[in-house]
């Protein structure tokens, strides 16, 4: 991180020098950190748009070209080549594993997917109904409570430790979710098979009726969630380096980081995808729903496509695009009204010039909700999914913070809007 130029800001006549940080790629990165001193004023960035709160060697985004590099790889590379279990190494340590260390690494992850037998009741304390997102952030944040060997954070083995132990305990703590809510008797991980294979097994297998783990099916889970992995500082990933600053336990960050996500506005995009497919009813819906969304004063969204960041295609997108059509064909789904409709509709919108030119193309939450419906996977469960996958991204970058010699707990500052130091009045002279 290079910060041999600076920037001059000029406040009430005066001008003030500021260190310009400049990083491998991407824009450069003003150092506010001494404003206030020097200006007795804060700066003002709801949201963070502009902020950047870190430095993250992990992972990076260049939305205007569509591109999202994990450690200097394109996501693109990544998803066609390597496995979840294999981009799971890239993220925590920085650099893709050997035969060697990938061997001894699936090995040590496979022996963590076990979970502690008493947590089995925890379910029990539940509501049959109750969504799984409520269960697997109250039970992600109680394994502190049986593992106290990995809570030393400032011990480097026991950081790691924890990390990997959530990376494999999630997923068991998420298909026990689903089957809690379905009524079903809970499936044991399986140490002979591969992350997305066992979690597919854990999902679907029922005691006496065995369960073969389709192979095209098998693909397409682990590419939803290496695509999901990791995306740079988004909000659930901002909110576990925050709580994880305070030196609280990576259980409990972790936990934060699934109840940001459970937010509609962020985990739950490819489930309002879905919910916009079963609104608009059939083919013949299609065109008046996209002369709503036309209609500014409609109120009518788009769902599924466009995104925040990427202002060209969602690199991630095209991968699951494939993988889509790859699972409808294996699946025999081709005349599924609902992803009939959804095929129509990502043709007609692609070749209308009013959203071409506006960049609002199929994103990773169009394919992948369209993916795990033909997977047979409910609504219910799509975030907790997001969640799966995003536990390696939230445990790379916590692990990257705490190793951060320059860490300090996040406190941010407000622009006070209230009222102004006043004098108490009792009660019996208020009006």
């Amino acid at each position: 991180m290079s910060e041999n130029r600076s920037a001059t800001l000029c406040l009430d006549g005066l001008s003030r020098q500021f260190p310009l940080l400049e990083g491998t790629i991407g824009p450069d990165v003003m150092d506010m950190r001494a404003l206030s001193q020097k200006t007795g004023v804060f700066s003002f960035d709801p949201g963070l748009g502009s902020t950047a709160t870190c430095t993250s060697a992990i992972s990076y985004i260049d939305g205007d070209k569509g591109v999202l590099l994990h450690r200097g790889y394109p996501i693109e590379d990544l998803a066609l080549n390597a496995s979840f279990t294999e981009t799971a190494y890239l993220l925590l340590y920085g650099e893709l594993p050997t035969a060697a260390q990938y061997q001894a690494f699936s090995k040590d992850m496979n022996t963590h997917r076990l979970l502690n037998e008493q947590i089995r009741n925890f379910f029990n304390g539940f509501r049959r109904d109750a969504h799984p997102m409520a269960i697997l952030c109250g039970t992600v944040g109680a394994l502190s409570a049986f593992h106290h060997d990995g809570l030393d954070i400032s011990q480097p083995e026991a950081r790691d430790l924890s990390a990997r132990r959530l990376i494999a305990k999630v997923p068991t703590i998420a298909a026990w979710a689903y089957k809690y809510s379905i009524g079903e008797p809970f499936i044991y991980p399986d140490e002979e098979m591969s992350f997305s294979e066992n979690f597919l097994h854990m999902l679907f297998a029922r005691p006496g009726n065995h369960y073969r783990v389709n192979p095209v099916l098998a693909r397409a889970m682990d590419r939803i969630l290496l695509l999901h992995a990791d995306h740079e500082q988004n909000a659930s990933t901002t909110t576990v380096r925050l709580v994880g600053s305070t030196g609280a336990n990576p259980y409990a960050c972790i936990a934060a980081g699934i109840a940001a996500l459970w937010g509609p506005a962020h985990g739950g995009a490819n489930e309002a995808a879905l919910g916009m497919l079963e609104s608009i009813g059939s083919r013949d819906g299609i065109p008046a729903f996209l002369n709503e969304v036309k209609n500014r004063n409609s109120g009518v969204r788009l769902m599924g496509f466009g995104h925040r960041v990427y202002k060209n295609f969602d690199p991630r997108a095209k991968i699951l695009q494939a993988t889509c059509h790859e699972v409808i064909e294996e699946l025999g789904l081709k005349r599924d009204p609902l992803l009939d409709l959804a095929m129509e509709l990502e043709r007609v919108a692609t070749e209308d010039d009013y959203f071409v030119s506006r960049r609002l193309y199929p994103n990773v939450d169009f394919y992948s909700g369209l993916i795990l419906k033909a997977l047979g996977i409910p609504k219910s469960m799509f975030t907790v999914l997001f969640a799966v996958a995003r536990t390696v991204g939230w445990v790379s970058q916590w692990k990257e913070m705490i190793e951060e010699p320059s860490v300090r707990i996040s406190r941010p500052r407000q622009l006070y809007i209230g009222a102004a130091e006043r004098s108490f009045v009792p009660m019996s002279e208020r009006s």
